[in-house]
């Protein structure tokens, strides 16, 4: 017996009727079959309905980051080098991949040095895990609550950048000259574009986060196929 979703003929042998694991076990249920069978159609059905949860998880993360433009680094560290605190990163990320289900979370623990977990999880139930871990920061006379502290979000922002695969910026100058020369969607793509976020039950705000503009009007162009496709993946999903 097979992981992929099996077949049962009818009275007509050309006709079939496909089945997924969760079908096969109501119909074991149905029909009184043995618990040794039945114990084995729901190891099958947990085996199905966690790859149909990572596939979901893949997808989302996927769009999520499509939409995640590199992060602006707005603070200035101890050394002089320039880097993106949490609440940029947040900014940037929270609007985006809660759009497609996904969450994230933080666990740490401490021994010898400090350890965080971001566990980026998705609706569906899957999710994973992204560890590193360092010394107290010690650097610029800081005390032991405030150098256990600094660790601590300084591993918070590099496990979530990893756990997504973001890139970070050093300003959007190029963005802002540019912004100019855009071309923008044509009336009948705007029209589209509304009826997939009505379809689709999306949050308006949110796909307009996800492509960075104001309104549907001002959209690039170039943002346009690839926002239809998102929205139709999701569309697909929900029927």
């Amino acid at each position: 017996m097979t992981e992929a979703a099996l077949t049962i003929h009818t009275e007509q042998p050309s006709r079939a009727v496909a089945m997924t694991p969760v079908d096969m076990l109501s119909l074991a249920v149905e029909r009184g079959a043995s618990v040794e069978t039945l114990e084995k159609l729901m190891g099958l059905r947990e085996r199905y309905e966690a790859s149909q949860a990572r596939k979901a998880f893949d997808e989302a993360v996927a769009d999520a980051k499509a939409g995640i433009q590199p992060v602006l680094k707005n603070r200035e560290g101890h050394n002089g080098k320039r880097y993106a605190d949490f609440a940029a990163i947040a900014k940037a990320v929270d609007p985006i991949i809660s759009e497609f289900g996904l969450s994230y979370r933080f666990r740490t623990t401490q021994t010898d040095r400090i350890n965080v977990t971001c566990i980026l999880s998705h609706k569906d139930g899957h999710s994973e895990e992204t560890t590193l871990s360092g010394p107290a920061d010690a650097t610029g006379n800081k005390n032991a609550i405030q150098a256990i502290g600094s660790t601590l979000t300084y591993l918070q922002r590099y496990t979530l950048v990893q756990a997504l695969g973001l890139a970070a910026s050093e300003d959007d100058d190029g963005r802002k000259a540019g912004a100019a020369d855009v071309q923008t969607i044509t009336e009948e793509q705007a029209m589209l574009l509304r009826e997939l976020i009505e379809a689709t039950n999306s949050d308006q705000r949110g796909v307009l986060t996800y492509v960075r503009a104001d309104d549907i009007e001002s959209i690039a162009a170039d943002k346009f196929d690839g926002l239809v496709a998102m929205l139709k993946r999701k569309e697909q999903r929900r029927g």
